[in-house]
Protein backbone atom coordinates (compact mmCIF):
# COMPACT_ATOMS: atom_id res chain seq x y z
CA UNK A 1 0.00 0.00 0.00
CA UNK A 2 1.43 3.31 -0.74
CA UNK A 3 2.80 5.74 1.77
CA UNK A 4 0.74 8.68 2.62
CA UNK A 5 2.65 11.89 1.33
CA UNK A 6 4.05 13.85 4.28
CA UNK A 7 3.38 17.25 2.71
CA UNK A 8 0.30 16.87 0.70
CA UNK A 9 -0.74 19.71 -1.90
CA UNK A 10 -2.56 22.45 -0.59
CA UNK A 11 -6.39 22.93 -0.56
CA UNK A 12 -5.85 26.47 0.79
CA UNK A 13 -7.90 29.14 -1.32
CA UNK A 14 -6.35 32.21 -2.41
CA UNK A 15 -8.07 35.24 -3.31
CA UNK A 16 -7.13 34.63 -7.10
CA UNK A 17 -9.20 31.46 -6.74
CA UNK A 18 -6.19 29.12 -6.90
CA UNK A 19 -4.45 27.52 -4.01
CA UNK A 20 -1.82 28.87 -1.68
CA UNK A 21 0.97 27.05 -2.00
CA UNK A 22 3.51 29.16 -0.07
CA UNK A 23 3.01 31.70 2.10
CA UNK A 24 5.10 34.21 4.20
CA UNK A 25 3.59 35.79 7.36
CA UNK A 26 5.37 39.11 8.79
CA UNK A 27 8.84 37.86 8.25
CA UNK A 28 11.40 39.79 10.16
CA UNK A 29 15.15 39.28 9.74
CA UNK A 30 18.15 41.52 11.41
CA UNK A 31 22.01 40.82 10.94
CA UNK A 32 24.63 42.48 13.42
CA UNK A 33 21.74 44.23 14.85
CA UNK A 34 21.22 45.64 10.88
CA UNK A 35 17.29 45.19 9.40
CA UNK A 36 17.53 42.69 6.23
CA UNK A 37 13.62 41.95 6.15
CA UNK A 38 10.95 43.82 7.94
CA UNK A 39 7.20 42.12 8.14
CA UNK A 40 7.53 40.60 4.98
CA UNK A 41 3.98 39.03 3.90
CA UNK A 42 2.45 37.52 0.52
CA UNK A 43 1.64 34.79 -1.07
CA UNK A 44 1.88 32.40 -4.29
CA UNK A 45 -0.53 30.86 -5.62
CA UNK A 46 -0.17 27.02 -7.62
CA UNK A 47 0.87 27.44 -10.82
CA UNK A 48 2.50 30.41 -11.12
CA UNK A 49 5.85 32.19 -11.11
CA UNK A 50 6.66 34.89 -8.91
CA UNK A 51 9.72 37.49 -9.85
CA UNK A 52 11.36 38.45 -6.90
CA UNK A 53 13.48 41.88 -7.99
CA UNK A 54 14.97 44.75 -6.31
CA UNK A 55 18.72 46.05 -5.93
CA UNK A 56 21.66 44.08 -4.92
CA UNK A 57 21.64 43.74 -1.13
CA UNK A 58 17.86 44.63 -0.04
CA UNK A 59 16.97 40.90 1.04
CA UNK A 60 15.95 38.70 -1.82
CA UNK A 61 18.07 35.86 -1.25
CA UNK A 62 17.91 36.00 1.95
CA UNK A 63 14.00 35.85 1.79
CA UNK A 64 14.38 32.62 -0.66
CA UNK A 65 16.55 30.61 1.73
CA UNK A 66 14.27 31.88 5.13
CA UNK A 67 11.40 29.80 2.74
CA UNK A 68 13.17 26.84 1.50
CA UNK A 69 13.96 26.73 5.76
CA UNK A 70 17.56 27.16 5.43
CA UNK A 71 18.30 29.75 7.60
CA UNK A 72 15.64 31.02 9.96
CA UNK A 73 13.88 34.37 10.45
CA UNK A 74 13.94 36.40 13.83
CA UNK A 75 10.24 36.40 13.90
CA UNK A 76 7.14 35.73 11.11
CA UNK A 77 6.08 32.02 9.61
CA UNK A 78 6.63 30.23 6.48
CA UNK A 79 4.06 27.88 5.12
CA UNK A 80 4.72 25.16 2.22
CA UNK A 81 1.53 23.44 1.30
CA UNK A 82 0.08 24.48 4.71
CA UNK A 83 3.27 22.80 6.27
CA UNK A 84 4.84 25.65 9.02
CA UNK A 85 8.38 25.29 7.99
CA UNK A 86 9.44 26.59 10.95
CA UNK A 87 7.80 23.91 13.37
CA UNK A 88 9.43 21.48 11.63
CA UNK A 89 12.90 19.63 12.62
CA UNK A 90 15.89 19.22 10.20
CA UNK A 91 15.20 15.61 9.35
CA UNK A 92 11.52 16.64 8.30
CA UNK A 93 12.86 19.48 6.48
CA UNK A 94 15.28 17.44 5.03
CA UNK A 95 12.05 15.84 3.62
CA UNK A 96 10.41 18.54 2.59
CA UNK A 97 12.95 20.07 0.11
CA UNK A 98 12.76 16.57 -2.01
CA UNK A 99 9.68 18.09 -3.49
CA UNK A 100 11.83 21.27 -3.97
CA UNK A 101 14.33 22.61 -6.98
CA UNK A 102 16.82 25.19 -5.65
CA UNK A 103 19.12 27.26 -7.43
CA UNK A 104 21.29 29.23 -5.60
CA UNK A 105 24.24 31.53 -6.42
CA UNK A 106 27.02 29.52 -4.77
CA UNK A 107 26.30 26.46 -7.38
CA UNK A 108 26.29 24.10 -3.99
CA UNK A 109 27.96 21.58 -6.48
CA UNK A 110 29.86 18.50 -5.15
CA UNK A 111 33.34 18.78 -6.10
CA UNK A 112 34.39 15.16 -6.25
CA UNK A 113 31.15 14.13 -8.26
CA UNK A 114 31.04 14.79 -12.51
CA UNK A 115 28.94 16.84 -14.27
CA UNK A 116 26.46 14.29 -15.06
CA UNK A 117 26.63 12.98 -11.73
CA UNK A 118 26.18 16.18 -9.83
CA UNK A 119 23.14 16.36 -12.16
CA UNK A 120 21.81 12.88 -11.54
CA UNK A 121 22.29 13.01 -8.13
CA UNK A 122 18.43 14.28 -6.64
CA UNK A 123 16.97 10.96 -9.14
CA UNK A 124 19.34 8.48 -7.61
CA UNK A 125 18.64 9.96 -4.40
CA UNK A 126 14.84 9.57 -4.72
CA UNK A 127 15.50 5.88 -6.17
CA UNK A 128 12.36 6.41 -8.35
CA UNK A 129 14.08 5.89 -12.01
CA UNK A 130 16.48 3.35 -13.89
CA UNK A 131 19.92 4.07 -14.37
CA UNK A 132 19.20 3.85 -18.30
CA UNK A 133 16.60 6.54 -17.35
CA UNK A 134 18.34 8.92 -15.14
CA UNK A 135 21.15 8.72 -17.94
CA UNK A 136 18.62 9.51 -20.90
CA UNK A 137 17.62 12.44 -18.87
CA UNK A 138 21.06 13.98 -17.36
CA UNK A 139 21.76 13.60 -21.57
CA UNK A 140 19.00 15.39 -22.50
CA UNK A 141 19.19 17.90 -20.03
CA UNK A 142 22.85 18.52 -20.60
CA UNK A 143 21.60 19.58 -24.35
CA UNK A 144 19.06 21.92 -23.48
CA UNK A 145 21.83 24.25 -21.43
CA UNK A 146 24.31 23.60 -23.73
CA UNK A 147 26.75 21.56 -22.30
CA UNK A 148 26.88 18.59 -24.48
CA UNK A 149 30.49 17.32 -23.93
CA UNK A 150 30.33 18.20 -20.26
CA UNK A 151 29.32 14.91 -18.52
CA UNK A 152 32.13 13.72 -17.32
CA UNK A 153 34.17 17.41 -16.28
CA UNK A 154 34.89 18.09 -12.91
CA UNK A 155 33.26 21.44 -11.15
CA UNK A 156 37.00 23.01 -11.22
CA UNK A 157 37.32 22.66 -14.68
CA UNK A 158 33.93 24.50 -15.52
CA UNK A 159 33.48 28.47 -15.84
CA UNK A 160 31.29 29.81 -13.38
CA UNK A 161 28.64 30.37 -16.35
CA UNK A 162 29.18 26.45 -16.77
CA UNK A 163 29.20 25.74 -13.04
CA UNK A 164 25.37 28.08 -12.93
CA UNK A 165 23.78 26.25 -16.01
CA UNK A 166 24.83 22.34 -14.12
CA UNK A 167 23.48 23.90 -10.63
CA UNK A 168 20.35 24.72 -12.81
CA UNK A 169 20.25 21.23 -14.54
CA UNK A 170 20.24 19.49 -11.04
CA UNK A 171 17.80 21.88 -9.78
CA UNK A 172 15.24 20.80 -12.14
CA UNK A 173 16.22 17.19 -13.34
CA UNK A 174 13.59 15.84 -10.87
CA UNK A 175 10.39 17.86 -12.05
CA UNK A 176 9.99 19.04 -8.23
CA UNK A 177 6.55 20.99 -8.03
CA UNK A 178 7.86 24.03 -6.64
CA UNK A 179 11.36 25.96 -7.81
CA UNK A 180 13.35 28.52 -6.25
CA UNK A 181 15.82 30.03 -8.58
CA UNK A 182 18.64 32.68 -6.99
CA UNK A 183 19.45 34.74 -10.47
CA UNK A 184 19.32 31.91 -12.94
CA UNK A 185 20.91 33.76 -15.72
CA UNK A 186 23.73 35.61 -14.07
CA UNK A 187 26.86 35.61 -15.93
CA UNK A 188 25.08 33.91 -18.56
CA UNK A 189 25.81 35.32 -22.54
CA UNK A 190 22.34 36.05 -23.68
CA UNK A 191 22.11 33.28 -25.49
CA UNK A 192 22.29 30.55 -22.65
CA UNK A 193 20.01 33.18 -21.13
CA UNK A 194 17.42 32.85 -23.33
CA UNK A 195 17.57 29.19 -23.55
CA UNK A 196 17.07 28.70 -19.60
CA UNK A 197 14.53 31.39 -19.49
CA UNK A 198 12.69 28.37 -22.17
CA UNK A 199 13.40 26.27 -19.88
CA UNK A 200 11.54 27.77 -17.05
CA UNK A 201 8.59 28.76 -19.26
CA UNK A 202 8.32 24.84 -20.42
CA UNK A 203 8.76 23.57 -16.42
CA UNK A 204 5.85 25.69 -15.68
CA UNK A 205 3.64 25.14 -19.02
CA UNK A 206 4.13 21.57 -19.29
CA UNK A 207 4.29 20.49 -15.16
CA UNK A 208 2.25 23.58 -13.58
CA UNK A 209 5.36 24.23 -11.43
CA UNK A 210 5.16 26.74 -8.75
CA UNK A 211 8.29 29.21 -8.49
CA UNK A 212 10.05 32.24 -6.99
CA UNK A 213 12.63 33.42 -9.55
CA UNK A 214 15.69 36.19 -8.08
CA UNK A 215 16.16 37.87 -10.95
CA UNK A 216 18.13 41.06 -12.09
CA UNK A 217 17.96 40.59 -15.59
CA UNK A 218 14.13 42.44 -15.62
CA UNK A 219 13.77 41.97 -19.90
CA UNK A 220 14.37 38.31 -18.87
CA UNK A 221 11.53 37.54 -16.57
CA UNK A 222 9.19 40.02 -17.81
CA UNK A 223 7.56 37.37 -19.98
CA UNK A 224 7.99 34.33 -17.39
CA UNK A 225 6.52 35.44 -14.75
CA UNK A 226 2.68 37.03 -13.89
CA UNK A 227 3.53 38.53 -10.88
CA UNK A 228 6.20 41.14 -9.42
CA UNK A 229 7.27 41.28 -5.64
CA UNK A 230 9.78 44.45 -5.57
CA UNK A 231 11.78 44.86 -2.06
CA UNK A 232 13.72 47.89 -0.94
CA UNK A 233 15.69 48.13 2.11
CA UNK A 234 13.79 44.98 3.52
CA UNK A 235 10.84 46.23 3.07
CA UNK A 236 8.16 45.82 -0.23
CA UNK A 237 7.66 48.32 -2.09
CA UNK A 238 4.87 47.14 -4.46
CA UNK A 239 3.59 43.59 -5.48
CA UNK A 240 1.51 42.81 -8.17
CA UNK A 241 1.07 41.65 -11.99
CA UNK A 242 2.36 42.72 -14.83
CA UNK A 243 -0.17 44.64 -15.82
CA UNK A 244 -0.39 46.43 -12.37
CA UNK A 245 3.78 46.86 -11.78
CA UNK A 246 3.20 48.72 -15.82
CA UNK A 247 1.19 51.32 -14.82
CA UNK A 248 2.28 51.98 -10.89
CA UNK A 249 2.63 54.95 -10.11
CA UNK A 250 5.44 54.28 -7.74
CA UNK A 251 8.74 56.17 -8.86
CA UNK A 252 10.87 53.60 -7.32
CA UNK A 253 9.47 50.84 -8.89
CA UNK A 254 8.79 52.38 -12.53
CA UNK A 255 12.24 53.52 -12.35
CA UNK A 256 13.46 49.86 -11.45
CA UNK A 257 10.97 48.35 -14.04
CA UNK A 258 11.92 50.24 -16.16
CA UNK A 259 15.61 50.86 -16.10
CA UNK A 260 15.39 54.63 -16.28
CA UNK A 261 16.98 57.27 -14.67
CA UNK A 262 15.48 59.89 -12.42
CA UNK A 263 15.46 62.56 -15.46
CA UNK A 264 13.59 60.29 -17.46
CA UNK A 265 10.76 60.02 -15.01
CA UNK A 266 10.41 63.68 -14.64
Amino acid sequence: MPREPLYPRSKTPSRRGGCAVIKVENVCKSHLGRPVLRNISFEVNEGLNLGLIGPGGCGKTVLLKIICGLIRPDSGKVFINDVDVMSLKETEIAELRKSLGMLFQNYALFDDMTVSENIAFPLRQAGEASEEEIQELVKGLLVEIGLPTAAQKFPNELSGGMKKRVSFARAVIHKPPILFYDDPTAGLDPVTSSKIFRLLTQMKDDQGTTSITVSHDIDGIKDICENFLMLDRGQIVFHGSREEIEETDIKLVRQFWDASSDDELG
